[in-house]
């Protein structure tokens, strides 16, 4: 099996420099220049956007490569609340809340997967402060004291690593600072939502400088459970953060950082889209359903879900300047996540499904170490090594509830319960509450890669770079999952013959054993547990990535380049209950030697219907072709980029209720246009406006996914089709206006809107599409001494649509879904000194 590209932070390859060219970088450089110069990371000038790249800063127009720079000025004045709302601002970028606080997924050009099952690393890779977030629950804290946010589009492995095949987005906070500074913020908005912040920097001595920041997040819940009579989808959480710069000379600094958050909050709401034909058994049990009004923001539950997060972490990074033209950099970190859901997952106020609770523990170690030259010469380069170890342990368990018993007999006409004295089976035995299944997974991923990068000035303003990154990736898993439904252990093929007497040759025919219609009711059958003596429950990958880029600076005002990049993301498993044996493993396999692996059936481990499936996903391939043209005019910019960009292997995840079904597409590929521009037309008036088209397309998914008209998940031959949730058109547009009326008094002006053309939410469903169309604004009023008071509103415009939907647990022929958030407003007042 081959392998993935290694995960290496984002600063990975933040030092190389090339002589009128650079490379927009997420982390801290090390150069042979001073290393305090690297706290200007970067700065706003009306047009001028400054990203450090190595000894030198560099203009956003001369880095040759698709990226999108949020400042922290912009993100104040947008009022960007947390890492949703940011994709109001990159129209490339997606962000979706899922079904607890701990999944979230990133999208970036139509690609992205990773949230919802812990075996699945993201293909959209994110840093905070150079330090990978390998999982979703560890990537969306708030943070205070922000400096940026990158989003880097297209194949990113070469500089970044593995889990970086769709992008990368890269968080930046600010070092701490030799002198005294700092800030606090208050605010209160709608559903009594109250965010605060702050933070202080400041000397220790002359050499060590700290940093200190909290912040505090609570919300009421924007819906309302009718059964529980309280409101849901609150938010409660918490942090602080604290930094430690060290730096006794102009040659070495060492910066420590550690944080801490938790997140304790009930989320997140499914609305039903579809009452199917259950919902009469469901109201026949005296449970209630919100029907097909997914925008009421009305649910009825039996029992609140629940969301208890813990991330913490700690990170080093020193640089030290060995000569006037080599710099080591080191970086090491340590980040912990413990997550803790509960979820009422038949989503209605019947007790079907009693408890699905989840308890995952991630434990993720990384260490770097880089050297990088800057000569003054045509030539400059970078090598360095990456190692990545990580522990994931899950529990989870999904049992029926009180009524699940009732539910499925009147599902059944009465023969759910009639089988059991027949069957030999004492009354009750059947659906009984407490049955289920009892999950248990333990993954490990030890990872190690070499990386290095050449750039070659070869006349003056042209410049060519080759760049590669081999990874040796491997995956252990082990699981010890039960099932103790009765029900879905028994055979109701032999048992239409056994009990009603049908030939054997016609017992899997509906038309003679009526049993069969009962199948719909064993969603939790026995699970064939691995290592066994068939599948091992390893992947061993490895795989080579590279670059390959031509950039020329016409002239002050236009630079241009032209890519070849390489991608790659190692196998991923699947961590659900869904997770079964490979087709191939049913086979019996030919005499290779001695002792022969022996197939499943061969081996005498088939369990009762026990299906074929997929244990694990292949690698993905990622490759993008791209040209790009930048240009600073008096009172423009613009950033222009056209791409072909395909995914080879690309990892599918299918929610199919009650687990996930993961699959390799062959080859899923993206055209695509992004355009950023902004304009001053005058001064303290600026206009933003960012652009994407993709055109987007399946070339080969023989074993793809599709929900069929009654909602069960059937797999089909995808090849040809677009895939859904990948709108052609997004577009963001914004401006901001400063006036000063005095010396002291100011006011700032933010509007923004964000839209995505209409399309599929969930292939094969083509009736339920999503048009997004939000209006954002701010109004800031700067009274002096420091304090400012801004009115702010997300989403005015009240846009409501449908993130995802799913099939309904244990409710064949409904459909749920996750609906949009509504409009909040507030107020603000804040204080820098």
């Amino acid at each position: 099996m081959r392998s993935a590209t290694f995960t290496l932070k984002a600063g990975l390859l933040a030092s190389i420099a090339i002589s009128g060219t650079a490379f927009a970088q997420t982390a801290p450089t090390a150069t042979p220049a001073p290393v305090a110069a690297a706290a200007a990371a970067d700065e706003t000038d009306d047009n001028l956007i400054i990203v450090t790249a190595s000894k030198r800063t560099a203009t956003l127009q001369d880095t040759p490569i698709s990226v999108s720079v949020t400042t922290a000025a912009t993100i104040e004045q947008a009022q960007v609340r947390d890492l949703l709302d940011l994709q109001t601002l990159v129209p490339s970028l997606r962000v979706s809340q899922l079904q607890s606080s701990a999944n979230t997924n990133f999208i970036i050009r139509g690609f992205g997967n990773g949230a919802n099952n812990a075996g699945i690393e993201p293909s959209v890779g994110v840093f905070i402060d150079g330090v990978y977030r390998s999982r979703s629950a560890a990537q969306i804290g708030d943070l205070p004291n922000l400096q940026r946010v990158e989003v880097l589009r297209g194949p990113q492995s070469t500089l970044f690593g593995k889990n970086a095949s769709a992008g990368i987005i890269s968080i930046v906070t600010k070092e701490p600072q030799f002198k005294w500074g700092g800030s606090a913020e208050v605010s209160y908005g709608n559903f009594n939502a109250i965010v605060a912040r702050a933070d202080i920097t400041g000397p220790i001595t002359d050499t060590i400088a700290f940093s200190l920041a909290g912040n505090l997040n609570k919300r009421d819940g924007y819906a309302q459970d009718l059964k529980l009579g309280t409101d849901v989808n609150d938010r409660d959480r918490w942090g602080v953060r604290g930094s430690i710069l060290f730096e006794p000379s102009d040659a070495f600094k060492l910066r420590l950082i550690g944080d801490y958050d938790k997140i304790d909050e009930n989320c997140c709401i499914a609305a039903n889209i579809v009452d199917g034909p259950t919902g009469a058994a469901v109201r026949a049990l005296g449970g209630k359903i919100d029907s097909a009004n997914p925008f009421s923001y009305n649910v009825y539950n039996n029992f609140l879900s629940s969301n208890k997060i813990e991330n913490y972490g700690f990170s080093a990074q020193a640089d030290w300047n060995i000569n006037d033209t080599l710099a080591l950099t080191g970086i090491g970190s340590y980040r912990a996540v413990d997550s803790k859901t509960d979820q009422d997952s038949d989503f209605t106020s019947a007790d079907l499904i009693g408890e699905n609770k989840n308890h995952t523990k991630i434990n993720t170690y990384t260490a770097e170490l880089r050297l990088a030259s800057s000569y003054d010469g045509p030539f400059n380069f970078l090598i360095g090594g990456f190692y990545f170890h990580e522990n994931i342990d899950i529990d989870g368990q999904l049992t029926f509830g009180k009524d699940f018993r009732n539910y499925a007999n009147i599902l059944a006409g009465g023969n759910y319960t009639a089988l059991e004295r027949p069957l030999g089976f004492p009354v009750g035995t059947f659906g009984k509450q407490g049955q289920g299944r009892f999950e248990n997974y333990d993954y490990k991923n030890r990872a190690i890669s070499v990386f290095g990068q050449v750039d070659y000035e070869l006349v003056d303003g042209l410049v060519f770079t080759a760049g590669g990154n081999y990874t040796n990736d491997r995956k252990d898993v082990i699981t010890n999952n039960v099932s103790t439904d009765v029900f879905s252990s028994l055979d109701l093929a032999a048992l239409g013959t056994a009990v009603y007497g049908v030939p054997p040759a016609l017992n899997n025919n509906p038309a003679f054993n009526p049993l069969l219609g009962l199948r719909g009711l064993q969603f939790i059958p026995p699970f064939l547990n691995f290592p066994n003596t068939v599948e091992d429950g390893k992947t061993r990958d490895s795989n080579f990535s590279y670059t390959l880029r031509v950039a020329y600076k016409i002239d002050d005002r236009f630079s241009t380049y032209a890519t070849y990049a390489t991608g790659f993301k190692a196998s991923s498993w699947n961590l659900s209950i869904d997770s079964r044996p490979f087709a191939t493993d049913f086979i019996a396999r030919p005499v290779t030697g001695p002792t022969p692996p022996s197939a499943i059936r061969t081996a005498g481990l088939a369990l009762t219907n026990l299906t074929s499936g997929t244990r694990y996903a292949g690698p993905e391939d990622a490759e993008v072709f791209e040209v790009g043209l930048k240009g600073q005019l008096d009172g423009f910019t613009f950033n222009l980029a056209v791409f072909q960009q395909a995914l080879k292997g690309f990892q599918g995840n299918i929610f199919t209720g009650t687990g996930f079904v993961l699959t390799n597409a062959e080859k899923q590929s993206t055209f695509g246009v992004e355009l950023d521009t902004m304009f001053t037309p005058v001064k303290d008036f600026s206009i933003t406006a960012n652009f994407t088209y993709l055109k987007p397309k399946f070339d080969s998914f023989t074993q793809g996914s599709i929900l069929s008209p009654n909602f069960s998940t059937v797999q089909t031959d995808l090849s040809g089709e677009t895939p859904a949730g990948i709108p052609e058109f997004s577009l963001s547009v914004g401006g901001n206006y400063k006036h000063s009326f005095s010396e002291n008094v100011t006011a700032n002006f933010h509007l923004d809107f964000a839209y995505e053309s209409p399309v599929t939410i969930a292939q094969g469903l083509p009736q339920y599409r999503r048009e997004v169309e939000s209006l954002n604004a701010a109004i800031s009023l700067g009274i002096g001494h420091g304090i400012e008071v801004t009115a702010w509103g997300r989403n005015l415009s009240n846009a409501q649509y449908l993130t995802t939907i799913f099939p309904g647990v244990a409710q064949a022929g409904s459909l749920n879904g996750y609906p949009s958030q509504p409009r909040t407003y507030g107020g603000s007042i804040r204080y820098r000194f």
